[in-house]
């Protein structure tokens, strides 16, 4: 693939989210990590983003990463070459999901940050892999590189993204959905929901995985996102 593909992480990641996938994707394209800690909206991270990067390229976008992807697809559709939703949704959120949200906030604007990672955890990986400490020490890691005040700001910027549900049909590029069959962050609902709504898009769902399928299942996910960009 001639053009450079844009890694986005989700939130409380930052590229180590991705390094299991490197060798798989580094013999096809060039790869970059990009920078999404800067900005209050949706809108402003993906200018942030926008600005530096490459006239043309392919986009993956990871849970929150994903929302972001959708923002530079609205402000600059002519840029990306092909799209890579990777365990996120185009739907907003419940009103449970955006209760928990606020409720997670007040913990981390009230110094109880570790609180907040450890109680996200558990959901954020299939039941069978709760008990890893690896993968357990591997997400502390990246929320505590992340850092309080930039989760606080994300999860803001969350809250108030748009609905992109009504943008999927007029994606016209080569997509594939990528989603950890026990993901309980983002849901098989909201993967399947975009699979169905962009035109020829390709679902891959990954047994062994929750919502932190890159981590997780790298393998599968490697082998799928070789076939997106061989498209």
């Amino acid at each position: 693939m001639t053009v450079p593909l844009l890694l986005i992480p989700g939130l409380n990641c930052t590229e180590r989210a991705f390094v299991p996938l490197f060798g798989a994707l580094w013999p096809l394209a060039s790869v970059t990590v990009v920078n999404h800690r800067r900005g209050d909206s949706m809108a402003a991270i993906a200018s942030a983003i926008l600005a530096e990067a490459p006239p043309r390229f392919a986009l993956l976008g990871f849970s929150m990463g994903g929302y972001i992807a959708f923002e530079m697809l609205r402000q600059a559709p002519e840029r990306v070459d092909r799209l890579c939703c990777l365990a996120t949704m185009a739907r907003p959120d419940t009103a449970e999901q955006a209760e928990n949200r606020r409720r997670m906030i007040a913990l981390a604007e009230q110094g109880r940050f570790d609180q907040v990672i450890g109680a996200n955890y558990p959901n954020t990986v299939h039941p069978d892999n709760v008990s890893s400490s690896e993968l357990r020490e591997l997400h502390a890691t990246m929320a505590r590189e992340t850092g309080a005040e930039t989760y606080v700001a994300q999860q803001r910027a969350i809250l108030a993204r748009p609905d992109s549900r009504a943008d999927l049909a007029g994606i016209r590029v080569p997509t594939c959905v990528v989603v950890g069959e026990a993901d309980m962050v983002t849901g098989v609902d909201g993967a399947t929901e975009i699979a169905d709504g962009v035109p020829g898009a390709e679902l891959t769902m990954v047994p062994g995985a929750g919502h932190m399928v890159p981590l997780e299942q790298p393998a599968a996910v490697g082998k799928a996102l070789a076939r997106w960009l061989g498209r």
